[in-house]
């Protein structure tokens, strides 16, 4: 699969992660929560939260941007992952467009590295088994279309979540 080459896996925090744009899992009103969202606005500073509320919101599977404030990134993708309701309510092309917008949004702002944590997949439930695939397929795709983008990072906080995308990873390689 073209742009899987140019996808990367790694543990850690992805508020100490050095890329261009970091992908937040955030919630609809991109006002901060808990999970990875809450550990960006607090690492990041107030001055992503005073741009998120000029932004009115974000719907699931889209995606808007700020400023990266004090984290170690040019920009913070906001992205609205599905909460799991059992899979019949269109989770898994919501968590796909999640990835897609994000990736065209980083093209748009010029950016040749992401970041990404597994999105929808702490308190929004998503089985990681379920959402790595459709993650990584899903960003491989985008960076086929954006040759400016040059990697991306799913920068995962477990040993678990790490393994999961491993091996989702080495599958869409073949």
């Amino acid at each position: 699969m073209q742009g899987v080459h140019r996808i990367e896996v790694a543990l850690g925090d992805i508020t100490r992660h050095a890329a261009d744009a970091i992908v937040n899992a955030a919630n609809s009103s991109l006002l901060g929560g808990g999970g990875v969202d809450g550990a960006i606005h607090r690492a990041g500073g107030p001055s992503i939260l005073e741009e998120c509320r000029r932004l009115g919101g974000c719907a699931t599977g889209d995606a808007k941007a700020t400023g990266a404030g004090d984290l170690p990134a040019r920009h913070v993708i906001h992205t609205v992952g599905p909460v799991w309701q059992g899979g019949d309510a269109g989770e898994e092309e919501l968590l796909a467009s999640c990835h897609r917008r994000s990736v065209e949004l980083a093209a748009e702002l010029g950016c040749r590295t992401v970041a990404f944590p597994a999105i929808s997949t702490g308190v929004y439930g998503f089985p990681v088994e379920l959402a790595a695939p459709i993650a990584l397929r899903t960003t491989a795709e985008g960076l086929a279309r954006h040759e400016a983008i040059e990697r991306a990072t799913f920068v995962l906080f477990s040993e678990g979540h790490l393994r999961v995308f491993e091996h989702a990873l080495a599958g869409l390689r073949g």
